[in-house]
C-alpha cells in the first residue's frame, strides 16, 4: 500500500498541482488486490475472453497479429535476415497490409530510404509479442506459425486472443524501451491500479499530463525529473498501447502559433469497459464492479 503520508510530501504535492489521484478512492484491500495480474486467485482485474469479431476488429494489435499468423501458416513462412529480423520483403508486404492507428506510410518512407523491421515499429511490436507468446517459431531461415499460433486464429479461439495478448503485453513484456528506458519500469509495475484509475478518470477527453497525475503513483525518479518526462512515459507505455488495443480513443489539436506543435488527448472507448472489469471497493461507496 502507498504510504499514507505520501500525498503530503511537498514534492508530490507540487507534482500533482492540486489534482487528487483516482486511486486514493480505493480501500486498502482493493489497492492490494490490484497488485496481482489477471487470472490469479487474488486479482481484482478481469479481462473478457469472449469478444465478438467486430470488437476484435477494434484492436489493431489483435487484428494485425492474426493477419501475421495467417501469413506465417503458408509455406515457407516469413523470411528472416541473418540476424533474425524479418526480411525487407516481409516488412514491405506488411507495411501495405497493416492497419494501424496514426500510422503514416508516406512519413515512414520520407524518414527511411530503406525500411527494415526496426524502422516499422508496429510490425516489430507485433512480431515480438507473437514470439513471446509462443505463436511463432524459427524454421530454416523463416518464422512459421507454431501449433499454438495456428490454434489461436481458429474460430473457436479468436474471442480469447485479445485477452491473451493484452495480458502478455501489459504484465509480462518489459515496456521500458517505450520511452528510452527512463524511470525504470514505471508505471508498468502498477498497471492494474493505472487501468482502474483510467476506468473512472478517462470518461471524457483528458491530456496525458492530467491522466498521468490522476492515474499513476509517482516514484522518486519521476518527482526529481527536470521536465515532465513522467507524462511522456505514461503516454508511451500505457496510453498509446491502450490505443493500439482499441481501449482508448486519441485526438490531436494544433497549438496556435506553433506549426509543429500539438496537444494530444485520450478517452475510453466502449470496448474498455466491455473488455476490462474490476471487483474493488472504495473507501466511501463500497463495492464497485464494472
Amino acid at each position: 500500500m502507498v504510504n499514507p503520508g505520501m500525498l503530503e510530501n511537498p514534492s508530490v504535492k507540487a507534482w500533482l498541482g492540486g489534482i487528487e489521484p483516482a486511486w486514493t478512492l480505493l480501500d486498502q484491500h482493493s489497492f492490494a488486490a490490484l497488485q496481482w495480474p489477471p487470472m490469479t486467485s487474488d486479482s481484482a482485474i478481469y479481462l473478457a475472453r469472449n469478444l465478438t469479431p467486430n470488437e476484435m476488429a477494434q484492436s489493431a494489435v489483435a487484428s494485425n497479429l492474426a493477419m501475421l499468423l495467417r501469413t506465417a501458416t503458408a509455406a515457407p513462412g516469413l523470411k528472416l535476415t541473418a540476424t533474425g529480423n524479418l526480411a525487407r520483403s516481409v516488412v514491405a508486404e506488411m507495411i501495405n497490409r497493416f492497419i494501424w492507428p496514426s500510422f503514416d506510410k508516406d512519413q515512414l518512407f520520407r524518414m527511411n530510404k530503406v525500411v527494415n523491421e526496426h524502422d516499422f515499429w508496429p510490425l516489430l511490436f507485433i512480431r515480438q509479442l507473437a514470439q513471446t507468446v509462443g505463436f511463432l517459431r524459427k524454421s530454416k531461415g523463416h518464422f512459421r506459425a507454431a501449433p499454438l499460433g495456428r490454434e489461436a486464429i481458429t474460430e473457436v479461439n479468436l474471442p480469447v486472443l485479445q485477452a491473451l495478448l493484452f495480458h502478455v503485453a501489459m504484465w509480462q513484456i518489459d515496456l521500458r524501451d517505450f520511452g528510452s528506458g527512463m524511470h525504470g519500469r514505471w508505471p508498468q509495475g502498477d498497471v492494474s491500479v493505472v487501468l482502474w484509475s483510467l476506468s473512472v478518470a478517462a470518461n471524457d477527453w483528458q491530456s496525458p499530463e492530467r491522466l498521468t497525475r490522476l492515474c499513476t503513483i509517482p516514484n522518486n525518479s519521476v518527482l526529481a525529473a527536470e521536465w515532465d518526462s513522467g507524462s511522456m512515459i505514461m503516454e508511451a507505455r500505457i496510453l498509446r498501447p491502450l490505443h493500439w488495443f482499441g481501449l482508448l480513443d486519441h485526438k490531436q489539436e494544433a497549438i496556435e502559433g506553433r506549426p509543429f506543435g500539438e496537444r494530444r488527448f485520450y478517452r475510453k472507448t466502449d470496448l474498455f469497459d466491455r473488455f476490462i472489469s474490476f471487483d474493488v471497493k472504495t473507501e466511501a461507496s463500497g463495492a464497485i464492479r464494472h
